[in-house]
């Protein structure tokens, strides 16, 4: 059977083309009648895979002791922490290496086909992960297997739903469009906290099954209504380019996942021989993909992209942007669930939970900015809106430096819907702006460098931000700690063991929700009085303790933040004016 392509008479009325479908002056089909509907169908869907991909980035993160507690296995025992490491960040890894590859063939074999299979994929390794019954280090090492599968789905979701969009949507309500969907990459990561906090207590399976029903709908709805709107090319597979570009992006992401653990006596795993060989050996390895993708016909990364300055300049703020907030999260969530809720009531045990319904004015201010951002982008073009909304978020910044460690929560709330703000002002029109630059044969591979940007950039942050927290307590924590133990009768012997512990253990368990001191002094609690006990373990000594070096830790954090999104404002003014690939006459803004 033949299909029949739609075009538009001068009256605006659709009419049969049997010769193929008309183009518009982009290279595009027009988007008239009931492709009006189609839009909107692709929105809702589009919206929905990226919502339930996002979420499980951090719906993991507040259900980690449940799920380690359901496999019998400690994450923070020697040995342990490499499992806790890759059950956090193995999805965003995969995800990052995988992103552009998948772009691009979405570009060559159809989008929405590359599409449709990340919601089968997802589907299929969330249930494989609900259905886990291994234990101990087999069951952790099974889970992130199919963690790595999970986000193989995700890259192919995230890769190719930009592009679906913008094939979808005519340039004058794209912005519209990326705002809905940008409101759902970035408010998952924080409904995935709250939902983690809920779900997890009561069976810790359910974390992963919650998605199941979501993307048992998504990948029917997306195979019975989805359709290919843009502009397919074929072309060969660059396999040297994705081969050199996958070994180097997962060489310089393992050696920053391994940089955050303990190596001989130093707090950190930066000098270790296998981290600087990762590192330096995949930076390496991805000089020699770019040599390569200049000589190859086809290439995988288009570089030549990068001559386009719209492309460019949003893809570097994007990058800065992630660079800021990457971090944050898991330092706020540290901050939230190591020191200010068990000074106000909560116990250890309850703040995962709490923190992540304490940070919700974060996702509030995304929720009001997104949308809204992205239909003013479609009038004033992406650079006034995503300047100011980096340069937002870098006052946001600077406010949450200026907060005491113990602060009052309408204070941080206020702050926290600041910093929301300003990255929903953000995200909608610099996508925006990126993917309206893009040649419609050129707009899944875009994407796709643009989700690795992101991506890899979360990543680094983890481990600036981590880096950064870490250091800052070394200076002062060990003598706190000493003096602190000491003071409640803690054998000297004992104290300066615990004194010397690398502090990642101290971060780790409070990010986790164990009880911090008990993690720490373990058997030597039976050997000291009840009463010291309690103490030592309540909700008071350990936040108080580390109040001051973690203070130290969080300008550190800060201040990085606040340079980025500085730089990244920077970058994204230099954009230039309005401007959408094939339209001759552009408006400046």
């Amino acid at each position: 059977m033949r299909l029949r392509a739609l075009s538009v008479d001068q009256d605006g009325r659709l009419q049969a083309d049997s010769a193929g479908p008309a183009m518009n002056g982009h290279g595009e089909t027009p988007t008239r009648g009931h492709h009006d509907r189609y839009k909107w169908i692709a929105l809702s869907n589009t919206t929905l895979g990226i919502l339930m991909a996002i979420m499980n980035t951090s719906v993991v993160l507040i259900a980690l002791p449940d799920i380690f507690r359901g496999i019998d296995l400690n994450p923070l025992a020697p040995g342990n922490t490499s499992y806790l490491l890759w059950m956090l960040m193995g999805f965003m890894v995969v995800t990052a290496v995988l992103v552009v590859s998948l772009g691009r063939l979405g570009d060559m074999f159809g989008r929405v086909r590359m599409y449709n299979a990340g919601f089968a994929v997802f589907t299929t390794f969330s249930i494989l992960l609900s259905v886990t019954w291994l234990h101990g280090a087999a069951g952790a090492l099974y889970m992130i297997i199919m963690r790595v599968g999970q986000g193989v789905g995700g890259a192919l979701l995230m890769a190719n739903s930009s592009a679906i969009l913008t094939d979808a949507f005519p340039p004058h309500q794209r912005g519209l469009a990326m705002g809905i969907n940008n409101v759902s990459m970035i408010t998952g990561s924080f409904v995935g906290l709250v939902l983690g906090g809920i779900l997890a207590p009561v069976e810790w399976r359910l974390v992963f099954l919650v998605s199941v029903p979501f993307g048992l709908f998504g990948t029917v709805w997306a195979y019975l209504k989805l359709r290919d709107t843009g502009v397919r090319r074929r072309a060969h597979i660059d396999w040297w380019g994705n081969l050199t570009f996958a070994a180097g992006l997962v060489m310089v992401l393992v050696g920053i996942t391994y940089g955050l653990l303990p190596y001989g006596g130093h707090t950190m795993g930066w000098t270790s021989p296998f981290v600087l060989s990762m590192l330096f050996g995949g930076v390496a390895v991805l000089i020699g993909f770019c040599v390569i993708e200049t000589k190859v016909p086809e290439p995988m990364f288009k570089l030549d992209l990068f001559r386009i300055r719209a492309f460019a300049a949003g893809n570097v703020a994007n990058l800065l942007a992630a660079l800021s907030r990457g971090g944050l999260m898991f330092i706020v969530i540290i901050w939230l669930q190591g020191i200010w809720l068990p000074q106000h009531g909560y116990s250890f045990a309850r703040t995962p939970l709490w923190a992540g319904i304490y940070m919700l004015p974060l996702t509030i201010g995304l929720l009001l900015a997104g949308p809204v951002s992205g239909i003013l982008t479609d009038r004033l073009g992406a650079r006034p809106l995503a300047t100011t909304g980096l340069a937002l978020a870098a006052v946001s910044f600077l406010l949450l430096e200026a907060l005491p460690v113990d602060f009052s929560y309408v204070g941080f709330a206020a702050v926290l819907l600041v910093t929301g703000l300003g990255m929903g002002m953000f995200g909608a029109p610099n996508q925006t702006g990126i993917m309206n630059s893009l040649p419609p044969d050129q707009r899944g591979a875009g994407a796709g460098m643009t989700m690795t940007f992101m991506s890899s950039a979360q990543v680094l942050s983890i481990g600036i931000f981590f880096t950064l927290m870490i250091l800052g307590l070394a200076s002062s924590l060990p003598v706190a700690l000493l003096h602190g133990l000491r003071a409640q009768g803690v054998p000297v012997h004992v104290a300066t063991a615990v004194s010397h512990l690398p502090p990642v253990g101290s971060l780790f368990a409070a990010f986790l929700g164990y009880n911090p001191m008990r993690q720490l002094l373990g058997s030597t609690l039976h050997q000291l009085p009840h009463h010291t006990v309690v103490y030592l373990t309540g909700r008071s000594f350990f936040p108080h303790l580390i109040s001051a070096p973690f203070g130290s830790g969080l300008h550190e954090t800060f201040d990085f933040a606040f340079g980025a999104c500085v730089v990244g404002a920077v970058c994204s003014l230099m954009r230039g004016g309005r401007y959408i690939h094939g339209e001759e006459n552009q408006d400046e803004s």
